[in-house]
């Protein structure tokens, strides 16, 4: 298939079904093994950038359309976006490529009828593209900001709401280009040896910021082809994370519950931590979500570690535990960069029940830590009903509890997710 067609299919499957963008993609890029790395970084910019800046494209399309763009078919739609991130943001590709291949497709899509309109349009934006005017950013910050980065004007507002003028520097950061981090496992290799081993496949390699276990790479075509990565040598994992579980200060012969593991990188982070003494009992709520934890553990090589479907907010049957891991459900306003399509799926009500969610969690774990255990709260968000406010509703309902350690990392001023966690020792 040609590239831009199977881009096509992967934001339909968005726009139609509602599937998760970097499902879509994984399950495209899957579909069609591309030989060329060219072809595979081409439709993977698109189809993610097209998703990460829907709100700007359709800003830009509708100055130039007469018929508006949640007007118009979902194919076309599509076909406007695509043509006008090609045109606006890659620099590589010749604006008659993006308004041709754009009017290609939709004729080959049964819109022969609406090709001069695609046409049309796509052709006056590449015209006009250095003279787009945008919202005054004076006089309708909240706007602008919505429109430059593409993000709803509410979730905007609860920034600013929650951290007034560093608001701007925390969006900006959320968009900002990084590397995937990875955790080293330290019961298999050493840094040195694993980074000599990508260096040598022709990948870039760098330090980590905040963990000694972190490794950052670029420049590799597919992360399950990465030396290293089938053997178990390490394991996709952000630094915030590992942050988060190197705090909770997990030693040999403890006995871990992780209460909302998948995909499974804080139970395997533990794992580690126990060098084969203790046990890690590793749960989700979802039996789908189960194979991804079974399928880390296994490739990293860890044998006691126990992995069951359990609703975080119902009774286990299981002993208490020196270290609780609790990793909530959140609105994953810390990783809106990474998984682009979040802030289009949020709602303020959402939130509202996400935090009750929160609270139901803590309250049912709160019973299985050991006395002088630990119990770890985290979130992938910077949401502060989600976050301190919670923390600090726990510590009142629960007065056998105290607060050893919290911290937040926010995009645009750390390096990482943004992330929030939180230390709680039972007495």
């Amino acid at each position: 298939m040609d590239a831009r067609e199977i881009v096509l299919d992967i934001l339909m499957d968005i726009e139609i079904n509602g599937t998760f963008s970097n499902m879509a993609l994984t399950k495209a890029l899957k579909k069609n093994q591309f030989e060329d790395k060219q072809t595979r970084a081409f439709v993977s910019r698109l189809a993610e950038g097209v998703t990460e800046s829907k709100i700007t494209l359709d800003y830009i399309v509708n100055q130039y359309s007469k018929t508006k763009i949640n007007k118009c078919k979902p194919m076309i739609r599509t076909l406007l976006r695509m043509g006008a991130y090609q045109i606006m943001y890659m620099d590589a590709v010749p604006d008659h490529a993006a308004v041709g291949e754009s009017v290609k497709l939709a004729r080959k899509h049964g819109f022969s009828g609406l090709s001069g309109f695609v046409n049309g349009v796509l052709r006056t934006i590449a015209r006009n593209k250095k003279q787009i005017v945008y919202p005054n950013q004076e006089k309708d910050p909240v706007r602008y900001a919505s429109v430059r980065y593409s993000m709803p004007e509410w979730l905007v507002e609860k920034f600013v709401s929650d951290y007034g003028e560093q608001a701007m520097q925390i969006i900006k950061g959320c968009f900002l280009d990084r590397p995937t981090t990875i955790r080293i496992n330290t019961c298999k290799t050493d840094k040195e040896t694993l980074r000599n081993m990508l260096v040598d496949a022709g990948i870039e390699v760098l330090d980590g910021d905040y963990d000694e276990a972190a490794l950052k790479i670029r420049r590799y075509d597919f992360i399950r082809k990465v030396p290293g990565y089938k053997k178990g040598l390490f394991t996709v994992q952000d630094e915030s994370s590992m942050c988060a579980v190197r705090a909770a200060k997990i030693k040999p012969g403890d006995i871990v519950m992780d209460v909302c593991a998948a995909p499974g990188g804080k139970t395997t982070a533990a794992a580690e931590y126990l060098q084969g003494d203790g046990h890690i009992y590793s749960m989700d709520v979802s039996m789908d979500k189960l194979s991804l934890i079974e399928e880390n553990v296994e490739r990293l090589g860890f044998s006691n570690v126990t992995i069951s479907a359990h609703d975080a907010t119902k009774p286990f049957d299981v002993p208490d535990a020196d270290v609780v891991i609790a990793d909530v459900p959140c609105s994953g306003l810390g990783i809106i960069g990474r998984k682009n399509d979040i802030k289009y799926r949020l709602e303020p009500d959402g939130i509202k029940s996400l935090v009750t969610l929160q609270k139901e969690i803590l309250e049912n774990i709160s019973g299985y830590v050991k006395r002088g255990g630990t119990l770890l709260y985290s979130t992938c968000t910077i949401n502060k009903s989600e976050n301190e406010e919670n923390v600090e509703w726990f510590l009142k309902e629960h007065p056998e509890y105290s607060l050893e350690q919290m911290r937040l990392f926010l995009p645009g001023k750390d390096t990482c997710d943004g992330f929030f966690f939180a230390v709680l020792k039972r007495g």
